[in-house]
């Protein structure tokens, strides 16, 4: 992340997933995927981007990478608001891993480096927001993602047709929640799944 990296997305519209949680099937033969929640940032005919909500970035902090990115000096990182620790980083993907994502909630917003993607949840990809953690002035929820999940025009559906994906809403606990390690099963249980059950030899009907 950059200060110099606005990145703009166009979102789908109604038919798209834009908003919605990926919730990876048992069948999924990706490593990188296997077991993952993805927020999905935009969706088109052009193609979607998510951000994988469910896997801890290991051995990295927030307030580590805010000092690293020169956002504060190493000498003021006590001076953090308490706030700023909470921040979880992710793997947010396996493209542009060198990039800082942050999904947040819509009470911080940048015109035309903040994308409202839906019901309250938002994307910004530029260091003004980090500077707002840094100083208390950021929003009331946020997760770091290094790097996001894409596909190319029409790749999503065709792994979609393959039960390579279930979908579901999403909502803040998904998204924030504590418990990385049990969203994913957080999610299909509001599919009405019982974690441990879902079959991974999935039919077409």
């Amino acid at each position: 992340m950059t200060a110099s990296q606005n990145q703009t997305i166009e979102g789908g519209g109604s038919g798209f997933l834009d908003g919605q949680m990926l919730i990876a099937m048992p069948t999924m033969r990706d490593e990188q995927f296997a077991r993952t929640l993805v927020y999905m940032c935009a969706h088109s005919p052009e193609g979607a981007m998510g951000i994988v909500v469910n896997q801890p970035a290991s051995h990295i902090d927030f307030t580590d990478l805010l000092v690293q990115l020169d956002v504060v000096p190493a000498s003021e990182r006590i001076l953090l608001p308490k706030s700023a620790g909470t921040v979880k980083v992710l793997r947010g993907g396996p493209v542009e891993t060198g990039r800082g994502f942050v999904l947040h909630s819509a009470d911080y917003f940048v015109e035309n480096s903040t994308l409202t993607i839906d019901d309250g949840i938002c994307l910004t990809a530029t260091l003004d927001i980090l500077k707002a953690i840094a100083g208390g002035r950021g929003p009331r929820s946020a997760v770091l993602a290094l790097g996001y999940a894409g596909w190319a025009p029409g790749q999503l559906e065709t792994e979609i047709q393959a039960n390579g994906w279930l979908n579901c809403p999403a909502d803040p606990d998904l998204i924030f929640g504590a418990g990385v390690e049990t969203k994913y099963d957080s999610a299909l249980r509001k599919l009405g799944i019982v974690p441990g059950m879902l079959s991974s030899d999935a039919g077409h009907a």
